[in-house]
């Protein structure tokens, strides 16, 4: 019994030395791989950039386009006129236009994304905006489109009101819009943008593609590599390297560091 007792007293420290030892070393290990991502291996770097297909309507003549149509680049941005993210966005958008589309590099591709269950004014919003379109050309909705952004406090918050004041203040003919918002004409043009966010994998607000016109080559990857593996979730590539999904309000900083990634 007492060589029992002794041989159990030995083993229970050991057993903790042994332990503490395994623990020590895997946080060693581990805080030494935090410090050194291997994002060069090849492997490791088709499982960052890799994303499902991306069979997305193409851009066409009934878009609104902002821009010049024939850019390299064209962010096709799905959105909810409801959505504090996309207000945010919507800033961000326009900064970027003003830096890369006056030289024709960048275009901007705007497509309904309602979000009916938690914005139950946005579709009605969408609707204004193709009114303002019929009324005003592709200069009037975005005109129509930026002043809505600019006003509404989001998230349901936009009085109704304004949609008519918006579109007498552009000089429309404010008899034949609030006659337009009323129908039905647009409600099949917005429910199809709808349909085509659904088909691609949105799922929230903003939701945005950046088609390319030309595949991403070695040394762009090579390049985007670092700032995908940084923003996991919220950036990736097409596996047929044409597209990339941008998932979320980022910041016109991080969209920046992807254009000029593949610009260079």
């Amino acid at each position: 019994m007492e060589n029992s007792e002794q041989k159990s007293a030995f083993t229970i420290p050991m057993a903790i030395v042994v332990a503490a030892l395994i623990i020590g070393g895997s946080i060693f290990f581990g805080w030494r791989g935090s410090q050194n991502p291997r994002i060069a291996d090849t492997k490791e770097q088709k499982a960052v950039v890799a994303s499902p297909s991306i069979s997305m309507r193409e851009v066409r003549a009934d878009d609104h386009i902002k821009g010049n149509p024939s850019a390299p680049f064209v962010i096709v941005e799905y959105s909810d006129m409801e959505c504090p993210f996309c207000k945010v966005f919507h800033s961000t958008m326009q900064k970027l236009i003003n830096e890369y589309g006056k030289n024709g590099t960048l275009a901007w591709v705007y497509r309904h994304f309602p979000l009916d269950s938690i914005h139950s004014k946005a579709r009605n919003e969408a609707i204004a905006t193709e009114c303002a379109a019929e009324l005003g050309g592709n200069t009037g909705f975005w005109n129509y489109l930026d002043k809505i952004m600019e006003i509404t406090p989001s998230n349901n918050g936009l009085d109704p009101s304004k949609l008519t004041e918006t579109a007498e203040l552009l000089k429309f003919d404010t008899k034949k819009f609030t006659e337009c918002v009323a129908g039905t004409k647009y409600a099949e043009k917005v429910q199809s943008d709808y349909e085509d966010g659904i088909a691609i994998g949105a799922t929230g607000t903003p939701y945005s593609i950046l088609v390319l016109k030309s595949k991403i080559n070695a040394e762009q990857e090579k390049t985007l590599i670092p700032i995908i593996a940084q923003f996991q979730g919220n950036i990736s590539v097409s596996n047929d390297k044409t597209k990339i999904v941008i998932n979320g309000a980022l910041s016109y900083e991080v969209i920046k560091r992807v254009l000029d990634a593949l610009i260079k």
